[in-house]
C-alpha cells in the first residue's frame, strides 16, 4: 500500500470515529448556531507536476473537515447531483448567482474549493472560501515540500479553512433573517397591490419519524396573513374560495452528528397556481440545514427557514401577474 493510500485510509478512519455520537455526558464542544452548513468542490490543479493531486486533495481535505465543528459538510452525492443538474463544474470560480443557487439546492452556506500548485520544489495548497449568502470570498492556504506527506500538508489546510470561517463567520453567513425582516422586504416588493386569497396545503415527512405540527405550512399562512392575504384553511374551507392555491411538499432527513448536535437537512418544493385559470404562476425548491440538539427542533428550523426563503420568492409573483383578473386598482 503506498503512503498516499495508507494516509488516505486513516484519514477516513479518524473522521468516521469523530463523526460518531459522543456519550450522554460529554458535552457539544461547539453551540448549534457556530456550526456552518458547507460543502467541498473539487481542486484544481495547477501544471503538470501535480497531475492527479486534485482528487487526493479533496478527499483528504473532506475526511480532515468532518472531525471540525465550525461546519456541517453536504453530502457529496448531493452535491453533485445538483451540480450535474445545473451544469456546473464549481472548481475554481465560483459566481455569486451560481453559489446562490447552491445554496437553495443543497443548503451549504459556505463553499471550499481551491488549487493545487508545485512551484520548484514546494507545494502550495490554497483554498477559497466562499460565503453563498454575503458573496465574500476569503482565502486559506498551506505549504511544503514536494516530499513532505501530502495527508500532514492537507491537515495543515484544513486547520487553517476551519479557523478562517470560525472566525470570519460573519462575513462569510448572514444574519438569520427574523420573521420581522422578512415581512418588511415583503411589503416593499408586494407595494399597495390587492392580495389573493390563498389555500396552502404542503404534505411533510421526516424520514423514520412522524411528523407533527407542519413547518412550512404555518410559517408561509403566516406571513400570508400578516401581509394582507385572506388564508383559508385547508382542513374547514373551500378550494373554490381561493384565488390561488399553494401545495408542495417538505422532506426533512438527518445529515450529520457532531457529538450531541444534529444537522437535520430539509427539503421543501413549492408549486402556486392561479384556481381560475389552472395558469402556473410559481414553482421551485430550496433546501435548508438545520442545527440542534434534537432531530424535531433542526428539523422544524430547515422547513421554516426553506419556506421563508421561498415565500421571499414566491409572494410577489402570486400578486403581479393575477391583479387585473382580481380587480385591483
Amino acid at each position: 500500500m503506498t503512503s498516499f493510500c495508507k494516509s488516505l485510509v486513516v484519514g477516513l478512519l479518524a473522521a468516521w470515529c469523530c463523526a460518531a455520537p459522543l456519550g450522554a455526558a460529554e458535552k457539544p464542544e461547539s453551540p448549534p448556531e457556530t456550526a456552518h452548513p458547507a460543502a467541498v468542490f473539487a481542486f484544481q490543479e495547477r501544471g503538470d507536476e501535480v497531475k492527479g493531486f486534485g482528487k487526493k486533495v479533496t478527499d483528504l481535505l473532506v475526511a480532515a473537515l468532518l472531525t471540525r465543528h465550525e461546519m456541517f459538510l453536504v453530502d457529496r452525492e448531493d452535491m453533485d447531483k445538483v451540480l450535474n443538474e445545473l451544469g456546473l463544474n464549481v472548481s475554481g470560480a465560483v459566481k455569486p448567482e451560481e453559489a446562490a443557487r447552491v445554496r437553495q439546492l443543497t443548503g451549504a452556506k459556505i463553499l471550499v474549493t481551491g488549487s493545487v500548485i508545485q512551484v520548484d520544489a514546494h507545494l502550495y495548497l490554497v483554498a477559497k472560501i466562499v460565503g453563498t449568502e454575503t458573496s465574500r470570498v476569503l482565502g486559506a492556504s498551506a505549504k511544503g515540500k514536494t516530499t513532505d506527506d501530502l495527508a500532514v500538508l492537507v491537515d495543515q489546510l484544513a486547520d487553517q479553512v476551519a479557523k478562517t470561517i470560525k472566525k470570519q463567520a460573519g462575513q462569510l453567513v448572514a444574519r438569520p433573517a427574523s420573521a420581522k425582516d422578512r415581512i418588511a422586504v415583503l411589503k416593499e416588493k408586494l407595494g399597495a397591490v390587492k392580495r389573493p386569497a390563498v389555500l396552502v396545503s404542503i404534505t411533510e415527512r421526516h424520514v423514520g419519524q412522524a411528523t407533527a405540527d407542519p413547518a412550512a405550512a404555518t410559517e408561509i399562512m403566516a406571513l400570508c396573513e400578516k401581509l394582507g392575504f385572506r388564508v383559508i384553511d385547508p382542513k374547514q374551507g373551500s378550494r373554490s374560495d381561493a384565488d390561488v392555491l399553494v401545495t408542495g411538499e417538505g422532506l426533512t432527513e438527518t445529515a450529520a452528528r457532531h457529538g450531541n448536535l444534529i444537522s437535520v437537512k430539509g427539503r421543501l418544493e413549492l408549486k402556486a397556481v392561479d384556481r381560475p385559470s389552472g395558469r402556473l404562476l410559481f414553482v421551485d425548491r430550496h433546501v435548508a440545514v438545520a442545527v440542534d440538539l434534537t432531530e424535531q427542533i433542526a428539523g422544524k428550523q430547515a422547513l421554516e427557514e426553506a419556506a421563508g426563503e421561498l415565500a421571499e420568492r414566491m409572494l410577489p409573483k402570486i400578486v403581479g401577474p393575477g391583479k387585473k383578473e382580481r380587480g385591483a386598482k
